[in-house]
Order: structure tokens, then C-alpha cells, then sequence
């Protein structure tokens, strides 16, 4: 006997659910129906066997991407592992996606089993998946999904692997609007503007410099032969700016108001704003393009190539599909008209934009749109797939299709493929060299501003924020030695508070006599009478202007102490100073000499 299990994924954990025998429930398929909605008769065919809840909602999350990406998670190994019978040839699992089913058959050799009753089951187990769970109510169940599905979406937008190519099919899509767009506005001032100025139609054809024209004329009596130069400006042809001032002079048109004139002038600026941004649009395009598929732009142009992308829905769905459908990418309702009716089937569809189909002959345009269609996958596949793109093998492509292009004319054999790969190959590896070296360079300045950064926030921090100015810059020119910072990390690490220790050395100083010290003292006394402050000692020594305190600097502290000493206490004191130092010399002399 078969025994039918059933694996329901949930966000708040795996449910394994065991059922009656396969045979009874295939027989009693639309009472299986009957009894999905009644959750007394639902018990009586599907039984819980086991719950497995996720310990987070990171956990939810990854088991979410294993089982979308047919992976076998470790907790639902774990699970079927468990609590379903060793005997696996007696066992039949009912799951939901077959992804997983292939991968749970192929890994643990369970048999898995999908649509049918299966898919009545689960929704079923849906349903009334929060009777069959103890302890767990319709709200949190609602709660755990609305989670799971938030950060489910967020990880599938963050790391979409065509997130660049959406750029290329927004901006794409956005170009062919303008194009249409500023078609149906420049109609609209062609007819408006007419009403004034008929003939300025018939001289003039672009309708960007239409509008242009009409925003500078306004009203045609005022033009006059000062405006011809700038006629000429817009127009970029002398003999057209004549003619518009020859028939601005006899016009047909109608007098306008001033009021009316001001509102084509607006609307006439608006046209010549958008076709502006059409162009730099087309820029970024072009920017985009070589960015993101090189080869395929090179090959195709940036437009047909953009479209190609976009209707594909991004580059790798293009390089999935084989020549013959990239042929026919965007003739699909001629494809299956012709296949309904049995006639014939289109020969191109959006590379009939190309310039290579406009410049092949007639019975020739068959022939080239199926040779550039397989250049053109093949350019998608190096685009999508190589780790550094260059446009290399598209302009060797682009060769090869313009040789194929003389060889229907002229008849001369083009190259083999297999010789112009070998030369693209080389000259690409040089190319990628080359690029990987730009990418190093600009690695290493970015790592350079990146610590310049750093270092401007390091000295920005907020223990130097209480300094002023001046300090800062005295701190920045202080020479910075590696025995002194030692000094100062040294307390720190021991955990005691020691006096600040200079950064910068003294130098040594011209040694003096106590004599002479007290002499030069008593003279500066008498030249001037007061005496200098101290000024603290800064480890970078400063220029000093004054004489006296460069002498007191250089001399050493205990000797400075001694010097002021002497001077505070008067020439007087001084002198018995010297004296009484005097007479102790002699004493020690005679000591010495009766000793």
C-alpha cells in the first residue's frame, strides 16, 4: 500500500501532512472538491503529521529562495528525513512546485507527485492551515506572509541580475515617446503657427528648427535685415534665411494678436525643450549601451540594439535565444498571421532598422537579415557572458558582415570566421588588459581620497574639537618623532596620569658662570625696570622679538631659578651673595689644605 504524503511550504514553517489511500482519493476526486471548503470533512481525509516552524524570519527567507530556486534546504531535509517512512518505495510525496519535487526525488529518491489531487489538497491545506496547526491564528498566519512577502520582494529587487538592462529599456521606451511626442507637438505649431506664416512650411522641413524659427520671428512684420544673421544661425543656410525674410515681406498669413503670438512662443519653446532632451536622452543611451553591451552596439547601433534588449526583457533573455527568433524579434503578429494563412513568413523584424538591411539589395535582404541576426547573437552572448566587455568582437563582427555585404555585390569571398575570432581575440585580451589597468588606477585614487578622508575626520574629531585655531596649526607643524609618542602612550597603557611630556627636543645651550648670569642680570635691571613674564614652553619653538626672552631661554631651568632669585632680592642681596659664596670657597680651601 502507498502511502500519500503531502508538503505544504508556509511562512512560518514546513507542515507535512499524511492523507487516505492514494486509490480511494483519485476515485473520490469531485467529493475531494466538495470537502476542501467543509473543515470537518477536510479532517477526515488529511491529517497533520509533522510541523517544522523557522526559528526567524531570516531562516523564512532563505528557505524561501531555496525552495523558488529548487534547492533543497537543510531544515526540510531534516524534516522528510524525520517523520516520513524509511521504505521509500512505499512512500509518495505530493508537492506543490515541481522544481522542488526534482530536487527532493533526485537528492533523498523520494517519488513526487504534482497537479491533479495534489493541487486540490494544498488548496485545502491553505485554507485551513491554521486549524491544523496548534496555537496558531488566521492574524499571525497573516502577519508571517505579509513579512515573508516584503523581504521575499526587497531580496528579488536588490539583487536582480537585470537591473542595469532596466535602465536601457526605460530609457529606450522613454525615446520612442518623445519621438512620437515631439512629432504630434511640432504638427500642432506647424498648424497654429501657419494661421501667421504659411510659407515659413514650405522653406522650412525639420520641425526642431521650426519651432526654433517660430519662437525668434513672433510676429513676421517685425523682421527685418538686423535678424538675417541670426536667421542664419538657426537655419545653418544663408540662401534659406533669405528667403524666409523675402517672404515674411509678402505673406499671406493673417494678422495675430500679441496675446496669441506669446502662447505659440511658449508652446513652440516647450517642442524645442523636449527635442533638447531627447538628445541628451540619446546620449546617456549611447553611454549606457557601451557600458552594459559593447559588442552589440558596435555590431548594430545603440537604438536597434536597445530595442532588441527590451523586447527581449534583458540582455541574458536575448542571449538565450538562438538566431532564427532574434531574426524575427518584433514581427511576431506577421509571424503567426502568415503561419494561420499559410503564407509567407516575415524576413526581419526590428533589425530592419539596421543600415545594413537598407543598403543590401532587394533579393539580397533576406539573405543579410538572417547573416546578421546570428552576428547579432552572437555579439549578445559575448556581452552578457565575458567578465570585462569590450567592443572588439563587435566591430570584428561588424567587418565580417560588411564583407558578407561586398560579396553579394562583387562576388569576393569574405574572411573565414575562424580567422577574424583568432585576431579578436587577441587584440580583446589586450583590450581587457587595458581596461583592468584603468580600473586599478582609479581602485588606487579612490583609496587615496578614501585616507585623506580618514584623516581629516581623525584630526576633526572631538578631542581636538576644543582647540582653538591656532593650536591646531602649531599641532599640524609639530615634528613628529617616534620616541616621544612612545613616551606619551606609555602612561596611558599603565592606566596613570603623568604631566604631558614635549614632543620637541631642547637644544643644547651655551652653559654660563653664576657671575656672570648675575652681571648681565643686574645690567638689564638697570637698562629696564621690570621684568618679563614666563611664557610656557611650547614644544615648537617660535620666533622671539625680544632679546631678554631669548636670553632667558637659553638658559636651563635651574639656573633660571637661580637668576631669579638673585634679581628679586635687589643688587644689594646680590652682592652679599657673591660675597658670602666668596668666603665659603676660601673656607673649603683651607679645609683641604690642614686636612
Amino acid at each position: 500500500m502507498v502511502l500519500l504524503h503531502v508538503l505544504f511550504e508556509h511562512a512560518v514553517g514546513y507542515a507535512l501532512l499524511a492523507l487516505k489511500e492514494v486509490e480511494e482519493i483519485s476515485l473520490l476526486l469531485p467529493q475531494v472538491e466538495e470537502c476542501v471548503l467543509n473543515l470537518g470533512k477536510f479532517h477526515n481525509i488529511v491529517r497533520l503529521v509533522a510541523f517544522c516552524p523557522f526559528a526567524s524570519s531570516q531562516v523564512a527567507l532563505e528557505n524561501a529562495n531555496a525552495v523558488s530556486e529548487g534547492v533543497v534546504h537543510e531544515d526540510l531535509r531534516l524534516l522528510l528525513e524525520t517523520h516520513l517512512p524509511s521504505k521509500k518505495k512505499k512512500v509518495l510525496l505530493g508537492v506543490g512546485d515541481p522544481k522542488i519535487g526534482a530536487a527532493i526525488q533526485e537528492e533523498l529518491g523520494y517519488t513526487c507527485q504534482t497537479g491533479g489531487v495534489i493541487a486540490e489538497i494544498l488548496r485545502g491545506v491553505r485554507l485551513h492551515f491554521h486549524n491544523l496547526v496548534k496555537g496558531l491564528t488566521d492574524v499571525s498566519a497573516c502577519k508571517a506572509q505579509l513579512g515573508l512577502g516584503h523581504s521575499y520582494s526587497r531580496a528579488k529587487v536588490k539583487f536582480n541580475v537585470n537591473r542595469v538592462d532596466n535602465m536601457i529599456i526605460q530609457s529606450i521606451s522613454l525615446l520612442d515617446q518623445l519621438d512620437k511626442d515631439i512629432n504630434t507637438f511640432s504638427m500642432r505649431v506647424r498648424e497654429w503657427y501657419g494661421y501667421h506664416f504659411p510659407e515659413l512650411v514650405k522653406i522650412i522641413n525639420d520641425n526642431a528648427t521650426y519651432c526654433r524659427l517660430a519662437q525668434f520671428i513672433g510676429n513676421r512684420r517685425e523682421l527685418n535685415e538686423e535678424k538675417l544673421e541670426k536667421l542664419e544661425e538657426l537655419t545653418m543656410d544663408g540662401a534659406k534665411a533669405k528667403a524666409i525674410l523675402d517672404a515674411s515681406r509678402s505673406s499671406m498669413g493673417m494678422d495675430i494678436s500679441a496675446i496669441d503670438l506669446i502662447n505659440i512662443e511658449s508652446f513652440s519653446n516647450r517642442v524645442v525643450s523636449l527635442s533638447e532632451y531627447r538628445q541628451s536622452l540619446h546620449t546617456y543611451l549611447r553611454s549606457k549601451m557601451s557600458q552594459v553591451a559593447p559588442s552589440l552596439s558596435a555590431l548594430i547601433g545603440e537604438a536597434v540594439g536597445a530595442r532588441l534588449i527590451a523586447h527581449a526583457g534583458s540582455l541574458t533573455n536575448l542571449a538565450k535565444y538562438p538566431a532564427s527568433t532574434v531574426q524575427i524579434l518584433g514581427a511576431e503578429k506577421a509571424l503567426f498571421r502568415a503561419l494561420k494563412t499559410r503564407g509567407n513568413t516575415p524576413k526581419y523584424g526590428l533589425i530592419f532598422h539596421s543600415t545594413f538591411i537598407g543598403r543590401a539589395a532587394a533579393k539580397n535582404k533576406g539573405r543579410i537579415s538572417r547573416y546578421l541576426a546570428n552576428k547579432c547573437s552572437i555579439a549578445s552572448r559575448i556581452d552578457c557572458f565575458s567578465e570585462v566587455p569590450t567592443s572588439v568582437f563587435g566591430e570584428k563582427l561588424r567587418e565580417q558582415v560588411e564583407e558578407r555585404l561586398s560579396f553579394y555585390e562583387t562576388g569576393i569571398f569574405p574572411r573565414k570566421n575562424l580567422q577574424v575570432m583568432k585576431e579578436a581575440m587577441v587584440q580583446a585580451e589586450e583590450a581587457a588588459a587595458e581596461i583592468t589597468r584603468k580600473l586599478e588606477k582609479q581602485e588606487k585614487k579612490r583609496l587615496k581620497k578614501e585616507k585623506k578622508r580618514l584623516a581629516a575626520i581623525a584630526l576633526a574629531s572631538p578631542e581636538n574639537s576644543t582647540s582653538t585655531p591656532e593650536e591646531c596649526e602649531e599641532i599640524s607643524e609639530r615634528p613628529k618623532k617616534k620616541k616621544k609618542q612612545k613616551l606619551q602612550e606609555a602612561p596611558q597603557e599603565n592606566g596613570m596620569e603623568e604631566p604631558p611630556v614635549s614632543l620637541a627636543k631642547p637644544k643644547k645651550k651655551k652653559s654660563f658662570s653664576k657671575e656672570e648670569l648675575i652681571s648681565s642680570d643686574l645690567e638689564e635691571t638697570a637698562g629696564s625696570g621690570s621684568l618679563p613674564k614666563r611664557k610656557k614652553s611650547f614644544p615648537k619653538e617660535e620666533p622671539v622679538s625680544d632679546p631678554e626672552e631669548a636670553e632667558n631661554r637659553s638658559v636651563p631651568k635651574k639656573k633660571r631659578k637661580f637668576k631669579e632669585e638673585l634679581l628679586s632680592s635687589g643688587p644689594e642681596e646680590a652682592a652679599s651673595s657673591k660675597s658670602s659664596s666668596s668666603k665659603k670657597k676660601k673656607k673649603l680651601q683651607k679645609l683641604s689644605q690642614g686636612d
